[in-house]
């Protein structure tokens, strides 16, 4: 049935029976996505551990967007990454003598694809996920995610 319908707005569009630009102003709009900070993570890091943040909890399941640096990549081409808030000239996960900051996201991408050099800013968007999970292909654990994620370079250091 929708398919008719656009064939009809269609049709009433060429006809003029329609104007476009009532056409285009009927189409939702994208929503922005919130602004995140590395430093509005957590709430509080107590004897039990990390606790979210109050706009953690409340962004969970939407859209937002974070600027950070990548963390240098275990493969060349990846469906994954971390972004870290400061640029990292090693990978810690491949170290024994170092652990990832407590302050990670980790971002999935919807395809495989290459990476920016540790020391470019980057602004990522997806989507929020919160609580601990591991991911089943590589096993990494993560306690903050963004999925569909996609990044842009903003600059570098």
């Amino acid at each position: 049935m929708a398919a008719t319908s656009l064939v009809i707005d269609r049709r009433r569009l060429l006809t003029g029976a329609v104007p476009a630009a009532a056409l285009l102003a009927a189409r939702p709009a994208r929503a922005a996505a919130a602004s995140l900070t590395f430093e509005e993570l957590y709430g509080r890091i107590g004897v039990l551990g990390l606790a979210f943040s109050d706009k953690v909890k409340a962004l969970a399941g939407q859209e937002v967007a974070m600027r950070g640096f990548m963390a240098p990549p275990l493969k060349a081409e990846a469906a994954f990454f971390v972004l870290t808030a400061i640029p990292m000239a090693l990978c810690p996960f491949c170290s024994s003598d170092a652990d990832w900051p407590n302050d990670i996201v980790v971002v999935y991408l919807d395809r495989k694809q290459t990476f920016a050099p540790p020391a470019t800013l980057i602004e990522v968007t997806g989507r929020l996920e919160v609580g601990s999970w591991t991911d089943p292909e590589s096993g990494f654990v993560s306690l903050i995610r963004l999925t569909h994620g996609r990044f842009a370079v903003v600059g570098r250091l």
